[in-house]
């Protein structure tokens, strides 16, 4: 299906109050591009800790909306222009003109196939579900994770140094919690290394369906694993449900902002002996991550890099 697409050039400012009216008119959807820096709690929210170098805010953003192609587009932008109006009768809009192109409907998932091939990490296989299995790989520990809503694919180093680390602490009497499950790869990593139990959590309820379907797809036993929605560092209702001093092995594949007050709560859930192993970390927030790693009284055992990113792992004593 194509569509048409109109955007309409505002200032910063105001695009709220431009987005409002132009659901007034009609419009029921806008996608905005301009060059505001996120704030602080929008890093938080969105798990954002470092981002790319962008251009400086020029005051300037594109309200972009769509309307199929049977749309009878002369009203609606007849009503936009006519609130655009209204506006500008008392506020500063800025140029105010819409220009309309057209666009092919997408299939975002599966244009993902496009850039999401198999890879290798040391000796594990990660592939897609599209792409066929090597016969020189049969030999090797196969991952089969497809892209999706929820994070987590082991494209990423901090996933990547987590799996060394899973491969040199896991045993068969592993039992396992993972923070911030999102695909659940970590803890499909550890069954399939051996490990006897895993337990998820997560904010995001996409990542139930996202895990039960790579268990699925990994053949991984019904059972091996189950995952929780809710944020373990201060619900006390999930962290009584996923219970304490049981856990041989808990991992953190985060943000270092948020590794600093989960560290002093997780610490109750590892069994005494037991490895914390926290990665997501920025190479500039190492020692923050150690020190709150030290300060919640764990032994910190080994600290690995991969380019800018680093994994700490820690002992409960």
């Amino acid at each position: 299906m194509r569509w048409n697409k109109f955007t309409l050039k505002t200032r910063t400012e105001v695009e709220d109050i431009v987005i409002s009216s132009l659901a007034d008119a009609g419009v029921e959807g806008v996608e905005i591009e301009d060059k505001v820096p996120l704030s602080e709690s929008d890093k938080q929210q969105m798990f954002v800790d470092i981002l790319p170098d962008c251009p400086e805010d020029d005051g300037i953003a594109y309200l972009s909306f769509y309307l199929e192609e049977d749309a009878d587009k002369e009203a609606i932008l007849a009503r936009v222009k006519e609130e655009l109006d209204d506006l500008r009768s008392f506020l500063d809009i800025g140029e105010g003109t819409i220009t309309e192109s057209q666009t092919e409907d997408k299939d975002w998932i599966n244009n993902w196939k496009e850039y999401f091939h198999q890879f290798y990490v040391d000796d594990i296989l990660i592939i897609p579900s599209w792409e066929e299995v090597k016969a020189e790989d049969t030999d090797k520990m196969i991952i089969h994770i497809d892209p999706g809503t929820a994070f987590g694919t082991g494209m990423h180093e901090t996933t990547q140094l987590c799996m060394r680390q899973l491969k040199k602490y896991v045993t068969p009497e592993t039992k396992m919690l993972d923070v911030g499950t999102g695909s659940g790869i970590l803890s499909i990593v550890a069954l399939k290394l051996g490990a006897k139990h895993a337990v998820g959590t997560d904010l995001d309820p996409c990542a139930i369906t996202a895990t039960k379907e790579n268990l699925e797809v990994n053949e991984i036993p019904a059972g091996a694993m189950e995952v929780m929605i809710g944020n373990i560092i201060d619900d006390k209702a999930v962290q009584d449900a996923v219970g304490y001093e049981k856990y041989d092995i808990v991992a953190a594949n985060i943000l270092a902002d948020v590794l600093v007050p989960l560290t002093p709560v997780i610490v109750n859930q590892l069994r005494h002996g037991g490895i914390y192993i926290t990665s997501g970390i920025i190479d500039e927030k190492e020692e923050t991550v150690v020190e709150a790693v030290k300060a919640a009284g764990l032994e910190v055992v080994e600290v690995t890099h991969q380019n800018d990113w680093v994994s700490v792992t820690a002992r409960k004593l």
